[in-house]
Order: structure tokens, then C-alpha cells, then sequence
């Protein structure tokens, strides 16, 4: 049965690290963020599967991020991501901006086994300018000029999110979040914190084991209560309103997300 923290989850991954990210929608481990950057971990590869919000608005500010691949960063409703804005305008890591299709194109040819997934619906696109690992050929099946683009696959290191449940035998319901899934399989491990452990088997029947990532793509679990807070974990729990707006409000300028990551971040230090 698992039985880690999540101070232990969060030294399991190195600095220099490629991880793998969710969007809010599907379950973000924001508990384990915080440990991250409580530990200090630094020049992390993020990749969002294919849009981020305030995860990787935090770890951006708190100065663990070196290089960002994502079609977007954003806190929806609330606005756009305020330490993203600033990290991009004083070039405080390197942008490797793409596609919603094409994050999820490259992440599945990791998960295929493939060297690289080709994508049409690049063509004509500014982004191929800055993308010069996306590659431009001509389809080598069609009898007369038909370009198409290929794309490398992205294989991260860990894929990094949070789930409702896993069972003892170290199994984890995601439902029906494939993205999920796609980042598993694509990813080395995964490290995953989850709302509680159940004593049940959730490969025992069809009907769950069709919504369960198996413990063959999992590296470590561990249970953390609320642990998307304050992000949303999926009809479980809504956002925090009031703390949302109040992290819009201090994470515009760099004093404001100091007293931020002192009030809601290191706390936790002496728990650990």
C-alpha cells in the first residue's frame, strides 16, 4: 500500500528535471508544487499537457523553472498569470511555445514509442518560425507536393498530478481523464498524490479498472487532503474563490508573491 509524503514525493525530483503538468481541469498537485519549492528544486523542464494555471504560474515565480513548453498559461477566469507575464518579459526561461494539438501529438508518439508524430494544422503558422526542433517535409505517400510537420516526441521525466483515490495495491483512478494517461505513458514515473488510499482493488471489475491508471506507470504515491487546494479537483471541490483572487492581487508584482510563498508556502517547512 503506498505510504510516502509528500515531502518525499517532492525529493524525488532533481533539479534539471523534465515534468510533466496537467491543466486545472484534470487535477493539479498543488501540495506537491508547494513541497517543490519548499525544497528549492531548480531549472525544471515544465511541460503542460497543454495549458497550465497557477502550478506553473507558482513555479515560475519561485524561480525553479528554466525552460516552459505549453500552448498557454492562464487562471481563466480570474485572469491571466501574472509571474508567467513577468517571467516572459525579463526572458527568465526559455519559451518553447506550441499548440494544444501539438503538445498532446508529441506526448502521445512518447507514449506510442515513436520518434516523432506528424501535425497539419501547423502549417502557415508563425510558430514553426520559433520551433526549429519542428520539422517541415513533404509527404513521402502523396503523388504530388503535400507538406506536413513533424514533431518530436516529448518524453518527460515524471508526470506530476493529483487524483480522487488509489486503491492498496498502488493503482490510481483518473477516470476519464486521458490526458492523464497520455502523460504516464509518455513520462519515465509518475508521482502522484491522491485524496486517500481505499482498501478496495480497482482492477477488480470492468467497470473501473476502464477509469485506472495502473501501478506498472507509477512510481509513488502519496495522500494529500485537499491536495489540488486551491485549484479545483474535478466535481470534488471547487476553487478557492477568495484565495485565488487574493493570489491575483499579491502575484502582480515581485514584493506581493514574496508575502505570498511566506504566508501560503513555507509555513509548511516545519511540519515536514
Amino acid at each position: 500500500m503506498p505510504g510516502s509524503t509528500v515531502a518525499q514525493l517532492a525529493a524525488q525530483i532533481p533539479d534539471g528535471a523534465k515534468i510533466a503538468v496537467p491543466p486545472d481541469y484534470s487535477g493539479v498537485a498543488m501540495e506537491l508544487t508547494r513541497a517543490m519549492i519548499r525544497r528549492g528544486v531548480r531549472n525544471l523542464h515544465v511541460v503542460c499537457v497543454p495549458v497550465s494555471g497557477l502550478q506553473t504560474d507558482l513555479l515560475i515565480g519561485a524561480g525553479c523553472v528554466a525552460t516552459l513548453e505549453t500552448s498557454a498559461v492562464t487562471l481563466g477566469e480570474y485572469g491571466g498569470a501574472p509571474r508567467f507575464a513577468a517571467g516572459l518579459k525579463c526572458k527568465a526561461f526559455r519559451m518553447m511555445d506550441a499548440t494544444c494539438p501539438a503538445v498532446h501529438a508529441a506526448i502521445q508518439a512518447a507514449g506510442k514509442g515513436l520518434p516523432f508524430m506528424p501535425l497539419r494544422g501547423l502549417l502557415g503558422s508563425d510558430l514553426l518560425k520559433n520551433r526549429p526542433d519542428w520539422q517541415v517535409i513533404d509527404n513521402p505517400f502523396a503523388a504530388e507536393k503535400d507538406p506536413i510537420v513533424l514533431l518530436p516526441a516529448i518524453r518527460p521525466d515524471i508526470a506530476v498530478f493529483h487524483a480522487p483515490f488509489a486503491d492498496r495495491n498502488g493503482n490510481v483512478f483518473i477516470g476519464r481523464r486521458r490526458e492523464l494517461v497520455a502523460m504516464a505513458h509518455a513520462s519515465a514515473v509518475s508521482l502522484i498524490t491522491v485524496e486517500e488510499i481505499r482498501d478496495v482493488d480497482l482492477l477488480a471489475t470492468e467497470e473501473s479498472a476502464a477509469g485506472t491508471l495502473t501501478a506498472a506507470y507509477i512510481g509513488d504515491i502519496a495522500v494529500a487532503p485537499c491536495g489540488a487546494w486551491p485549484v479545483k479537483l474535478w466535481d470534488i471541490y471547487d476553487y478557492d474563490d477568495a484565495h485565488m483572487r487574493r493570489y491575483l492581487e499579491l502575484a502582480r508584482s515581485d514584493e506581493g508573491f514574496t508575502h505570498y510563498l511566506a504566508e501560503f508556502v513555507q509555513p509548511r517547512q516545519a511540519a515536514e
